[in-house]
């Protein structure tokens, strides 16, 4: 099958859902979808705000602290700041500085703007960064110096499920990344596919969250389901001895990547500090090829590290919300090439000859993964077909569905 056809033919065999949520049903298109989501992401934050009102939204070590009373009040001043600039509904608004509280805010102003944020990565190159910002038709820039806008509280509401709510690139390390179109029901749906996924709980979870803010993994998987079920997220950037933080901060998730990870285990190893911590997860997606899945060594320094965690490692691309494949590193032998299994409404498909011998380039749909590439026909013909999203991975899947990376492909 080219990739500009718009369905599956003779050499794509696509793969049965596994345990798919009781809440997901298969639409017109043949895409499962959750039934019952708010109609859009502002909403859904809304309702958490007036929930958990008092509790603490974000800590930034040597920073801010914020309830999300304190968070929304600020947020919905940088939306009006932006109203007062012209800023509306589809309008779009880049978001460039380090992570930080007033990332979140800034963030956070620009959705409730009725505009689409464009998440600007702190580390590109100034020249990349500069296209990035041209290519997203930005029609304002929240940058890491100066006021943020204010005025006035304002909440634009208008929103609808397909509607574009997020503007990710990616392939950052090219001279020229590429956006990717997520709605709010990607959003949404990655979202619920976390909670349910990983068991977050709303008894005031803690989550020290390591991943950068302007990526999907670190935006989408873990800042908002984090805010969807009350819980705090802390941001240590500067943090001398991320040790400290796990016992001041009194943390029970730490959510970052297998290098990060890989580089944190000498420091937390001399001091002993993870008794408290319940859960970590490791996002392994597709621009840490290298890392695809944590390595065995890794999993059984956390373990020693974290005694009482649940350890998991999530794959997915900016093109899937950075969800997709999920599994459980404890109980693994060869973790070094697994992948995971799909979960939440993710569906898999391999693409290729020997596709019904369980090997090909891997193939993803579901609510989560995008339509489209922004402002890039060519591309979005090239890697979207009809429903399916091809991740230019090559894997084999076998009867259980678990995918790993084909060695040989």
């Amino acid at each position: 099958m080219g990739h500009g056809e718009h369905e599956p033919g003779a050499d794509v065999f696509e793969f049965p859902a596994v345990g798919a949520a009781t809440q997901l049903r298969r639409g017109a298109d043949g895409v499962l979808r959750y039934g019952d989501l708010s109609p859009a992401l502002t909403e859904l934050l809304d309702l958490r705000v007036h929930s958990f009102a008092n509790r603490e939204a974000v800590v930034e070590v040597g920073g801010p602290t914020l309830t999300y009373r304190e968070l929304w009040h600020s947020a919905s001043r940088i939306a009006g700041g932006l109203q007062g600039h012209g800023i509306g509904y589809g309008d779009r608004v880049a978001v460039h500085m380090p992570t930080s509280a007033r990332w979140v805010r800034a963030f956070l102003g620009a959705l409730l703007s009725g505009a689409v944020p464009v998440l600007v990565p702190e580390a590109l190159p100034a020249a990349i960064a500069e296209r990035v910002i041209a290519d997203s038709r930005a029609d304002f820039v929240l940058g890491p110096d100066g006021p943020l806008p204010d005025s006035t509280a304002f909440i634009d509401d208008g929103a609808a499920l397909d509607d574009p709510a997020l503007l990710c690139y990616t392939g950052v390390r090219r001279s020229m990344p590429t956006g990717v179109e997520l709605s709010n029901e990607n959003l949404l749906s990655a979202v619920s596919s976390v909670v349910g996924a990983l068991g977050l709980p709303a008894d005031g979870l803690r989550n020290l969250v390591l991943l950068p803010l302007a990526h999907a993994s670190g935006c989408v998987d873990q800042l908002l389901p984090t805010f969807a079920v009350g819980g705090t997220v802390v941001l240590a950037p500067g943090a001398r001895c991320l040790a400290d933080v796990l016992v001041r901060e009194r943390i029970d998730t730490v959510s970052g990547t297998p290098r990060i990870f890989a580089a944190l285990v000498p420091e937390l190893g001399a001091r002993r500090a993870g008794a408290g911590v319940r859960r970590i997860s490791k996002a392994c997606h597709r621009s840490e090829r290298a890392a695809a899945a944590a390595p065995v060594a890794l999993t059984t320094a956390l373990r020693g590290l974290f005694p009482a965690a649940n350890q998991w490692s999530v794959w997915g691309a900016t093109e899937t919300s950075g969800i997709g494949l999920m599994v459980d590193d404890t109980e693994l032998a060869d973790a070094g090439s697994t992948l995971g299994f799909a979960f939440g409404g993710t569906e898999l498909a391999l693409a290729g000859p020997r596709a019904r011998a369980g090997h090909g380039e891997l193939l993803c749909r579901g609510p989560n993964v995008s339509r489209r590439y922004w402002n890039n026909p060519d591309a979005s013909a090239a890697r979207f077909s009809g429903s399916w999203f091809h991740t230019g991975d090559f894997v084999s899947i076998d009867a259980d569905g678990l995918v790993r990376v084909d060695q040989g492909g």
